[in-house]
């Protein structure tokens, strides 16, 4: 049986360790922190934050995990549809969408159950370790260096196959240069974004509402940089809530600055929050100076059986939601490249190129919002003033219409592509909601 080592233990390597087990590969997950505790893990310092699995996210977890949604919510997690998810665009409130659905969850809660129906199947074994270097032989992987959990002493690990899910702070491209392989050209955008999470105690102020959405808004023309929110009905009868600004307006962890914040939202379910709900614990905040891509597709010279999954290959601004919903993405996109025929050991260029299309699908996304903050100074795609135009158009009129809404969604939940907004009806239902209006 080919052996397959996984490097972290996240949700991307979770993921990316089941979609090989159900093509029969044995898999050896490293992991620096250990699999037995999920919050607060000094790998995932972002942990407490609220996170969002969009719906596509939502639909490749259940293919990996089967009744996922029913086990998280029967442990206290909440589903929202329609009416029930509220998002606000420049003071408006956009028309709902039948059948749109988002969950509620910590990331802690939602961690936990993957790790647990990953560490059940006998085939996944777990190595307490940190990834320190690869070996290449005859052009191909051929082991892992693993530097042991309690000492310094180094390891080797034998493998088919490496995945590496160690994320944005992937050291995998100084490990092949070490090897004598080149490297994969990287994008990075300065975002300078900071965000910060509290949760409050959940009551019966919001009985129609389960998830509630800031959108994010460009400067206005006096350089204020309206806050981008986002709350949700979370297990344990909690408020997860999320305030996220960029540059010198980044929040802090001042409790009285957090609920002033919530009330100034154009999203009338903060300030009701911020009213009426008690504090729980203490404010958290986390920063990211940029956003980063890198390019392995382009990569002409690559060694035999290596993958990378998750934010080792892309990590997006978190506040609109992609992270968690392409890494399990690009799960499938592995299944998918094995289960055609691939040689587990051969160098994986066609995998990489699949991976292409979900990660430029997510930046393509970001990065046009991102680009409309005053301090983010590019690089500036091809025909940007155009194509920023036509996003503000699509956006005023998916505030009213909700046929142009719902396909809107489709892309921002990952389920089409960026793409699929280009067609002549859409963009005359487009035309059609601004003439109403």
């Amino acid at each position: 049986m080919q052996h397959v080592v996984v490097l972290g233990g996240s949700i991307a390597g979770m993921a990316a360790a089941r979609a090989l087990r159900s093509l029969g590969k044995r898999v050896t997950v490293v992991e620096p922190d250990g699999l037995a505790a999920t919050a607060e893990r000094d790998g995932v310092p972002q942990s407490g934050q609220l996170h969002a699995l969009l719906d596509m996210g939502r639909t490749q977890a259940e293919r990996w995990f089967p009744g996922l949604s029913k086990d998280l919510v029967a442990e206290g997690a909440v589903l929202g549809s329609g009416s029930e998810i509220q998002l606000f665009s420049r003071g408006r409130r956009k028309v709902s969408v039948p059948g749109n659905e988002l969950i509620g969850v910590s990331r802690g809660l939602l961690e936990d159950h993957i790790r647990r129906r990953t560490l059940l199947d006998d085939g996944v074994s777990v190595r307490a370790g940190k990834a320190c270097g690869l070996v290449v032989r005859d052009m191909r992987v051929a082991a892992v260096r693993v530097r042991a959990a309690d000492s310094d002493e180094v390891h080797l690990v034998p493998a088919d196959a490496v995945v590496d899910a160690t994320g944005r702070s992937s050291r995998l491209a100084s490990w092949l240069r070490e090897e004598g392989w080149p490297q994969p050209p990287v994008d990075r955008m300065r975002i300078d974004l900071g965000y910060a999470t509290a949760r409050f105690r959940r009551g019966h102020e919001l009985p129609d509402v389960r998830v509630a959405h800031q959108l994010p808004a460009a400067a206005s023309g006096s350089g204020a940089q309206p806050d981008t929110g986002a709350m949700a009905a979370v297990e344990g009868d909690q408020w997860m809530a999320v305030i996220a600004a960029y540059a010198g307006m980044r929040p802090t962890r001042d409790p009285a600055d957090f609920r002033r914040r919530m009330k100034e939202m154009d999203a009338g379910p903060f300030g009701v929050v911020a009213d009426r709900c008690e504090l729980i614990g203490e404010v958290e905040t986390y920063g990211m100076a940029h956003s980063l891509r890198r390019r392995w597709w382009e990569v002409e010279r690559l060694p035999g059986g290596l993958f990378v999954v998750g934010d080792a290959v892309a990590s997006f601004n978190p506040v609109y939601g992609q992270g968690m919903t392409s890494a399990l993405l690009h799960a499938s996109c592995l299944a998918a490249y094995l289960r055609r025929g691939a040689d587990l050991r051969a160098p994986a260029h066609a995998y990489f190129h699949h991976v292409r299309v979900v990660v430029n699908a997510a930046w393509e996304l970001s990065t046009l919002s991102d680009l409309a903050q005053p301090h983010v100074t590019g690089p500036y795609p091809r025909g940007y003033p155009l194509a920023r135009k036509m996003a503000e158009w699509m956006e005023e009129a998916s505030t009213t219409d909700a046929w142009v809404n719902e396909r809107f969604l489709d892309v921002v939940n990952m389920r089409r592509r960026p793409a699929d907004l280009q067609t002549p009806r859409f963009w005359w239902r487009v035309a059609m909601a601004r003439a109403r209006r």
